[in-house]
This record gives C-alpha cells, sequence and structure tokens, in this order.
C-alpha cells in the first residue's frame, strides 16, 4: 500500500476527511519554505502538494504565478525540490507528498532520470497539469510502473463523455477543481461542488479531494463535507508572500486543518 493509500485508509477509518496543503518548493528561498513544509504535518497537514516552479504556469493565478517566480529568481530548480523531499524524508517517512507541475521541467531532466530519482527521493504522486490522459505513454504510465501515483484533475467542464478518459490510469485521489479558472480567482461553493464530486464518486472508488477557491476553515470545512478532503494553496502561499515568520504561517494552516477535519 502506497503512503497515500495508506493515508486515505486511515483518514476513512477514523471516519475523517483529508486536508491537503500547498506550497511553492523555494518560496522565497529554500530554507524557508523547507522550515514551512517540515511544520505542516504537526499542524495537522495530511497530504503535503509540493510546487514546481516553472516558468509558464497555465493552471495558476497570480498569487502562486508569482510564488513560483520568485523560486526561480532564488535559484530553485526541480533537482533542489527532490532535494527538498529526501531532507524532509529524514524525519518523517509516512506523510504523503505530491508534486505538483508542468512537464518541460521534467522532459528537461529526462522521464527515466526523474523518476528514478523522484523515488529515491520519497515522492507518492505527481499533478502534471499539462499532460492529458491522450500523453499518457509520456508519464503517467512509467511513473505507474515506478509505483509513484498520477493523480488527475477533474473540472466542471469534465462532462459523462470526458470523465472515464480522465479516470484512466488515474491512482491516490482524483483532485476536483471546484471552479471554471485559474487558482485563487473565485471562492468554491459546496452547492455547486457537491453534485459533481457525487457523480466523479459514482464513477470511481478512489478518493476526490477539491482544490481551488478555498480561503479559510470554514469554506475548508464546507467542502470536506461533500468530499473527501480539501485542499488549500493560494491562501497558503499568500501568507508567505505577506513575510510571516514560519511559526504564524503554520498556525494558519492548522486552522485551516481544523476546519477540514472538522467536516
Amino acid at each position: 500500500m502506497s503512503r497515500i493509500e495508506a493515508k486515505f485508509a486511515a483518514l476513512a477509518e477514523a471516519d475523517r476527511k483529508a486536508f491537503v496543503a500547498y506550497l511553492m518548493a523555494g518560496d522565497p528561498d529554500y530554507a524557508r519554505s523547507f522550515e514551512i513544509m517540515r511544520g505542516m504535518p504537526a499542524a495537522g497537514v495530511d497530504v503535503i502538494e509540493l510546487g514546481v516552479p516553472f516558468t509558464d504556469p497555465m493552471a495558476d493565478g497570480p498569487t502562486i504565478q508569482l510564488a513560483g517566480q520568485r523560486a526561480l529568481e532564488g535559484g530553485q530548480t526541480l533537482r533542489k525540490t527532490l532535494q527538498m523531499v529526501r531532507e524532509f524524508r529524514q524525519d518523517d517517512a509516512e506523510t504523503p507528498i505530491v508534486l505538483m507541475g508542468y512537464y518541460n521541467p521534467i522532459y528537461s531532466l529526462g522521464v527515466d532520470r526523474f523518476l528514478a530519482e523522484a523515488v529515491e527521493a520519497g515522492i507518492d504522486g505527481l499533478i502534471v497539469v499539462d499532460l492529458p490522459p491522450e500523453e499518457d505513454s509520456e508519464l503517467c504510465l512509467p511513473a505507474l510502473a515506478a509505483g509513484i501515483d498520477f493523480i488527475r484533475l477533474a473540472t466542471p467542464t469534465t462532462d459523462d463523455k470526458r470523465l472515464p478518459r480522465v479516470l484512466q490510469n488515474t491512482s491516490g485521489f482524483v483532485y476536483y477543481v471546484s471552479i471554471t479558472g485559474i487558482t485563487g480567482a473565485a471562492a468554491a461553493q459546496a452547492s455547486a461542488v457537491g453534485p459533481d464530486v457525487a457523480r466523479i464518486k459514482a464513477a470511481t472508488d478512489l478518493p476526490v479531494v477539491v482544490g481551488f477557491g478555498i480561503r479559510t476553515p470554514e469554506t475548508a470545512a464546507e467542502i470536506a463535507g461533500v468530499a473527501d478532503g480539501a485542499v488549500v494553496g493560494s491562501a497558503i502561499v499568500s501568507e508567505i508572500a505577506s513575510g510571516k515568520p514560519a511559526d504564524e504561517v503554520l498556525s494558519f494552516v492548522a486552522a485551516l486543518a481544523a476546519g477540514a477535519h472538522s467536516a
């Protein structure tokens, strides 16, 4: 059983929803982002979604775009991101880590080399938003063969005709994007999200977590109430961008986690 499977199984056994937290590796610098990452499990984070900075992040709104720019200006790379995971694993062998990013840095490094280093570092899953199911042979199938989950996004525009293709070869969990648009663009509404989550869950046994547009503990609770968990990214990245110390950022994360767990 993978770390992701084990985590969701333990949460289901405890009748508890998942809280997934995103941060951009290397924002604003390697040391501070690693300090926040290292403190996330104690703050209640069940799964860490670690962003890999990229110059052309098509799915990300201004908040995460700027985080990626800061990280790149600070010298963050895909290989340095893998090094962060290696360091994290020295003290934590249980918390699942999902890399979120785009295919270009992986392609540039080389798929085989990337997957070998990702397995060695302790990566559990990948979200690569610019690789649709039609391109599964590029990375998805090799990742699955290497023991790394490939997590797919479903959106409000993923209709019943498209959904089976999206779910094919998806593993770990399904990430449902609550809004049409980029990260941080609008607020998620449980009343709108619930029916689509139910439709996806009827088509798969995988957990379905919801992200985009969740900025408060209250919204995290509402969204987790209609799904298997909630993901928060831009709101956390905004706290980091404001220059708050790590302990204050982690206090904010803890409040979000408590909201999701209260569902």
